[in-house]
């Protein structure tokens, strides 16, 4: 269970997608003056150096965010994605890529929380350190959890604010994790029906995978946007990520539109072979 290390896939394509919908998420929430929350299930480290052995060894980022570095004609919520990590650079060469719970703290406003779940001891122990760090302004709106988020997500909801955004992006390491992803957004919706969730999923050669989202669409009165990237053909053995899925659930009414715009792009810039392709569905109430 504590074998994974989300370094070693840190800024890769799935890290295109899922921050880039987290993003536009984050900026659609922004709009309205109400402050919120965003609860992050499997947290990470928060911030990677892509220069360390960890994310060096595969190096994963440059058939990821590095292939639309220096683009040109981004869709406009790519070149928003895009612009930020080049900032969070000062501007320079690729060296640090962020994780989510980095993204949100950047996004958020000062009466916005950040509540962070993190299991594994060394990458919660680097968190903890790369929170610290922050200014007490900035402390103050992060509480950290040594905890399984799908064991805790139920405690948090509702929010004070009643406005959420859960991001739930475990490794799946353990297939278990289908059917505990299933079981804590049952338990979410019954508490926080109107709530925001951000569901990442792995694309492998796994049955677990299509029925989760099987069940995930049969939820009772939600709306949802699915999207999914495929890079390359499956592996042979069965072994590997071949691409990758975004399924939110209560989206803005803007992440769809955006998304016809985004998915194609990501499909010509991030293929690794003539099988790549994506997939977009909705469903409104």
């Amino acid at each position: 269970m504590f074998s994974y290390r989300h370094a070693f896939h840190a800024g890769n394509h799935a890290d295109v997608l899922k921050h880039t919908v987290l993003l536009h998420v984050l900026n659609y929430f922004n709009h309205k003056p109400n402050p919120y929350w965003v609860i992050d299930t499997h947290a990470g480290a928060g911030i990677y150096d892509l220069a360390d052995d960890w994310a060096s060894q595969n190096a994963e980022f440059e058939t990821g965010i590095t292939r639309l570095w220096d683009c040109a004609d981004l869709p406009k919520d790519l070149q928003d994605y895009v612009d930020y990590i080049r900032d969070l650079n000062g501007g320079e060469e690729l060296q640090f890529y962020p994780g989510s719970p980095w993204i949100a703290l950047e996004y958020m406003r000062e009466k916005d929380k950040l509540r962070l779940f993190e299991l594994h001891p060394s990458e919660f122990e680097i968190l903890q350190e790369n929170i610290e760090q922050q200014d007490r302004d900035i402390r103050r709106q992060v509480s950290l959890f040594k905890q399984n988020g799908f064991d805790y997500l139920k405690s948090q909801l509702p929010p004070p604010t009643r406005r959420a955004i859960t991001l739930i992006d475990p490794s799946y390491e353990d297939k278990t994790d289908y059917r505990h992803l299933v079981k804590a957004m049952k338990e979410a919706l019954e508490r926080f029906h109107t709530g925001c969730y951000l569901i990442w999923y792995p694309l492998v050669q796994r049955k677990e995978v299509a029925e989760m989202i099987h069940q995930l669409e049969k939820l009772p009165n939600i709306d949802w946007v699915h999207a999914a990237l495929t890079v390359k053909k499956p592996s042979k053995d069965g072994y590997g990520l071949h691409g990758s899925g975004m399924f939110v659930i209560n989206p803005p009414y803007t992440l769809y539109p955006a998304l016809q715009q985004i998915m194609p792009y990501l499909q010509e810039h991030l293929a690794e072979d003539n099988h790549a392709s994506f997939l977009l569905a909705h469903q409104e109430r």
